[in-house]
């Protein structure tokens, strides 16, 4: 592995939407790590509002004045998709203690496939640590207001879906 990929912390979710608490996570990753992957998971599981190809492209817009993160989507065992990169740090947002033990577990377990790789939990402003995409998505379907909980291009997106549905 290069010195470049080792320096690269990925930061993997499905962020369907992109909210304010993931922004904050990746701009204190960005003064910690060179580079930052935001990685938007493709889980054919769920039924999401925006497509992977969407989700990038939002979180491109919105990210687009830092030139030090990158935007991608992958399927599949993280841990593979580390390898591929070459990357040795994922990122993780610690909302509250209930994330504690859903992330302990998906931290050790990573570690157990992928001993070359860290997890690094980051925890977003007090503002932001009760946002979920989950919350949002209720939120907004039940016509409640959203502004400053997403990023401008997430909820332009979000209202031209709602025009689109009228």
């Amino acid at each position: 592995m290069n010195g470049e990929s080792q320096l690269l912390a990925v930061y993997p979710g499905s962020f369907d939407p992109l909210h304010m608490g993931h922004v904050d996570i990746v701009r204190r990753a960005v003064r910690l790590f060179p580079q930052v992957l935001v990685a938007v998971l493709e889980n054919t599981e769920k039924k999401p509002l925006f497509a992977p190809d969407e989700r990038v492209e939002l979180i491109r817009q919105t990210f687009s004045e830092l030139p030090q993160v990158k935007v991608t989507s992958f399927s599949g065992l993280l841990v593979d998709f580390m390898r591929a990169t070459g990357a040795r740090v994922v990122l993780r947002g610690m909302r509250v203690v209930s994330d504690f033990e859903y992330e302990f577990q998906m931290a050790l377990m990573n570690r157990r496939l992928c001993p070359e790789v860290e997890t690094v939990f980051l925890t977003p402003q007090e503002e932001f640590s009760y946002l979920s995409s989950r919350l949002i998505k209720e939120i907004w379907a039940l016509g409640g207001n959203i502004r400053g909980l997403v990023p401008p291009p997430v909820l332009a997106a979000m209202e031209n879906l709602r025009g689109a549905s009228r």
